[in-house]
């Protein structure tokens, strides 16, 4: 799943899914510069980020745990070769299952 900005609503999965996740800084005005450096941070131990990579433009995170109920934030930091810094929080709602 692919996220521009901030403002999407919250990513929604149960603790026991591990799906991956994306931001494309490409859209957040990064130009012509591309990513240096990339550091992702939970808002708490009860959710696992793993798979943590990124291309000259995205980041990409793979999430999984937390407690049904409970919200979470996830804010990835990226510097870039160009010199600037830059970072996106993502909102994360454990969900206890997934009804379709």
């Amino acid at each position: 799943m692919t996220f521009p900005c901030s403002s999407q609503e919250p990513i929604q999965q149960t603790p026991t899914e591990l799906l991956d996740y994306e931001i494309n800084w490409a859209t957040r005005g990064l130009g012509i510069d591309i990513i240096a450096t990339s550091a992702w941070i939970a808002s708490s131990s009860d959710i696992t980020l793993t798979n943590e990579t990124f291309t000259n433009t995205t980041t990409t995170f793979w999430l999984t745990g937390g407690i049904p109920g409970a919200y979470y934030t996830i804010t990835n930091t990226i510097t870039t070769e160009g010199g600037r810094t830059m970072q996106e929080t993502i909102v994360y709602q454990c969900i206890a299952q997934r009804i379709i």
